[in-house]
């Protein structure tokens, strides 16, 4: 676990004070981002990071950006394969071009700022109760390879419209490209019983006109109900390469990423995502 002054050498603590639970200022920032995450599912928290502490996370990301496991796919918004028997202009059947790179859990050790974060100890029970979740439906992604990752995006490269694996997804800007990368999302478009597939259609087809466009900026935290969410991020352009952490949480205990996903992301798999495939709550395509 992160010690606070490690944190203190990353986060704001006087704008966001993790290290004061139950406190008044800790009161009025869980209350904040709730209402957010009322509104649209999806809160923004300004300067997370500081400007100190962007630097060094953005001195890891160039580290480990060897790492990253590029992709170049035609890919749907659900992650699967195609279904024939279905119509040509369903949501499932629309396929578009996917390119970026995902740096995995496994190169962010101990002393990884990124982990430091994500592993504080009043950092999960802070994004817990701004969620409004209960503790026996909260955990940690338990995916060696997805719980803390970077995903890094370059010159051309995109994420065409996609929900989430995790219900749960909390990301930290750390570094822009030069132009290009807004984050692009459809609120709540999708339930755990319902796929709204007619909802998704205008959205693909550019006919929603409630798509929200965000720029956010280094050292933002974003907390985003990404799995019920369809959202997308925009080519990037320019040499600098667009960074973005991301911490992952699930509301069933030892959940792991799928095999499929899991290879076509981070181009390999571990005995784990075969071990735990198929655990969840609902049926949803991903």
């Amino acid at each position: 676990m992160a010690k606070l002054r490690e944190l203190s050498a990353l986060v704001d603590l006087g704008r966001y004070p993790l290290d004061r639970p139950g406190s008044a200022a800790w009161t009025r920032m869980i209350a904040d981002v709730q209402r957010d995450l009322a509104a649209d599912g999806c809160a923004v928290l300004p300067g997370f990071v500081h400007r100190q502490g962007v630097a060094t996370l953005a001195a890891e990301a160039d580290r480990v950006a060897d790492k990253g496991h590029r992709s170049f796919s035609r890919t749907n918004a659900y992650f699967s394969q195609d279904d024939p028997h279905l119509p040509e202009t369903h949501p499932v059947r629309q396929f578009y071009d996917r390119s970026n790179a995902f740096v995995p859990a496994d190169n962010f050790g101990t002393n990884s700022p990124l982990r430091q974060i994500y592993e504080y100890a009043n950092f999960m029970p802070f994004v817990r109760e701004a969620l409004s979740e209960p503790e026996d439906r909260f955990f940690r992604y338990d995916d060696p390879l997805a719980d803390v990752i970077i995903n890094m995006v370059e010159e051309g490269d995109g994420f065409p419209w996609h929900f989430d694996t995790n219900n749960f997804t909390v990301t930290l800007a750390i570094q822009n490209a030069e132009h290009g990368g807004a984050f692009e999302y459809a609120a709540m478009l999708r339930s755990a019983t319902d796929e709204n597939f007619g909802a998704v259609a205008r959205v693909l087809e550019g006919q929603d006109s409630t798509v929200q466009k965000l720029e956010l900026q280094p050292g933002d935290l974003q907390i985003f109900r990404g799995r019920y969410s369809l959202h997308r991020v925009a080519p990037v352009h320019g040499k600098r390469r667009r960074y973005v952490g991301i911490f992952s949480f699930v509301e069933t205990e030892g959940m792991c990423g799928g095999v499929e996903r899991t290879k076509q992301l981070y181009g390999r798999v571990l005995p784990r995502h075969h071990e735990r495939e198929g655990l969840r709550q609902d049926a949803l395509r991903d």
